[in-house]
């Protein structure tokens, strides 16, 4: 018993020492906690919408404004016709769009009434059965009001004919693979490079690197540049086999998806290059690799709705380079998306690869510690 309580003394004075892993026992369950309990909600609310109000009367107005009320829809702009609903619902702009008939006011008041049409983006399977039963049952309240006004009529005054864009049969394996992309990338490009520098140390060759002529963005794009190619390979890999496996669709251009998953990828191995410039050990690498891996799974949008989520976990995801490329993916993949469709996208993640590679530049030192 002595020779054992011995054994646990010394197995916690050691694990006091090595902080990073001591911090993360403690943040790991909190942030699972917060994430868990705070940040995710599968109640989906405040789905951007754009109207196309054929009509523009006070009565459609009045519908649009209803539906806005409820605090499921959040109105982010008038199309001037399918064009531009097509447009905003390829670009991710607007999840949901509704589309108000010509006459829409006259035919209210006609015993045969009148139909909406409700546009839903179904690259998101749970967006689709929120934003339907809500227009629906909002649709029906108000047409049993109007009823109770006319007394004798007989049909609904208000009707929605649902239809769902991008993914009719709302498949999950359609919605999930594309993402997948995202994921896997994510989790191998920041442990691959996460562990470099720290193999690195512990099998003695940065003095090698220390003694060398090369600079540190040198150092730092070097170290990134060969694993390019391997993130290309599994984006090759999860493409084809989601296509032969799932018969998943890629209706937008690949090569267009190739190029942007360069921003993403390399700014994935410059958040591994950073925490190789922190870890001591191959193993704390390997750890900070999962705890990073956490937020952007549950925060990026790939496994909850990113509107359901409150205004600070948004903000926080802005930050994560997942939650861009999960847009650009799918929106290729299922929409056929276009270069000018991802703008912003583009701009987070050339600024986010612009600031980690300094910020791993920064916190390289070219000497042993």
């Amino acid at each position: 018993m002595i020779r054992l309580i011995a054994v646990a003394r010394k197995e916690l004075r050691q694990l006091r020492r090595d902080r990073l892993t001591l911090g993360m026992m403690i943040g790991i369950p909190l942030v699972q906690l917060l994430l868990f309990g705070y940040a995710i909600d599968t109640d989906v609310r405040h789905i951007p919408l754009v109207v196309l109000d054929h009509d523009r009367t006070a009565e459609s107005r009045d519908l649009v404004e209803s539906l806005q009320a409820t605090g499921f829809y959040d109105v982010v702009g008038n199309a001037h016709g399918y064009e531009d609903l097509e447009a905003a619902l390829r670009g991710s702009h607007a999840r949901v769009g509704i589309v108000i008939p010509g006459h829409f006011a006259r035919d209210l008041r006609s015993e045969s009434g009148t139909t909406v049409q409700l546009i839903v983006d179904g690259s998101d399977p749970q967006t689709v059965a929120s934003a339907t039963n809500t227009a629906s049952s909002l649709v029906t309240a108000r047409s049993a009001e109007l009823l109770l006004r006319r007394g004798g009529a007989r049909a609904p005054p208000i009707r929605v004919e649902p239809a769902t864009w991008y993914n009719p049969d709302l498949r999950t394996a359609v919605y999930i693979v594309p993402g997948l992309i995202g994921v896997i990338l994510t989790m191998t490009m920041v442990m691959l490079t996460a562990m470099a520098i720290a193999r690195e140390r512990e099998r003695g060759t940065l003095e090698a690197l220390m003694v060398s002529p090369v600079r540190r963005t040198e150092l730092v794009v070097g170290k990134i540049a060969p694993y390019i190619l391997i993130g290309y390979i599994q984006i090759t890999l999860v493409l084809g086999a989601g296509r032969l496996v799932f018969d998943v669709p890629v209706v937008g251009s690949v090569p267009l998806l190739y190029g942007l998953s360069f921003l993403f990828i390399a700014a994935n191995l410059a958040i591994g290059m950073v925490f190789s410039t922190v870890a001591q050990t191959q193993q704390q690498a390997m750890q900070m690799s999962f705890f990073f891996l956490l937020p952007n799974i549950l925060l990026s949008g790939f496994m909850f709705p990113w509107e359901a989520m409150p205004v600070p976990a948004q903000w926080l995801s802005q930050a994560l380079p997942l939650t861009h490329f999960l847009r650009i993916v799918r929106g290729i993949t299922l929409k056929g998306a276009t270069l000018a469709d991802f703008g912003p996208e583009m701009l987070w993640l050339a600024g986010l690869l612009v600031a980690i590679i300094a910020a791993a530049s920064l916190r390289f030192r070219k000497k042993l510690v």
